[in-house]
């Protein structure tokens, strides 16, 4: 799936919207990590906890997200900001 074509589905799909009600804290300060490009090494020393802790976190996002890699969990977490701003 291309990229443009991934964020017509993640703009269509409301399920995101209670999926990101799931994440936990953490989650989501990680999750705003990776919407800004850092790596995991970057989030886990900002976030003062273990790299292994954010590759857990990681898995466990993407699991929630209903996404399967890295980028579409930057994108996903990039529409759903859009969309939180547009609707203020």
């Amino acid at each position: 799936m291309d990229t443009q074509a991934f964020r017509n589905q993640v703009d269509q799909d409301c399920s995101c919207n209670a999926a990101f009600l799931q994440l936990t804290p953490i989650q989501i300060k990680i999750l705003d990590g990776v919407r800004s490009g850092q790596l995991n090494k970057q989030i886990a020393f900002d976030l003062g906890i273990a790299e292994a802790t954010v590759k857990a976190h990681m898995t466990t996002i993407m699991r929630k997200l209903n996404v399967r890699n890295r980028t579409q969990v930057a994108l996903t977490a990039q529409a759903m900001k859009y969309r939180e701003a547009s609707a203020a």
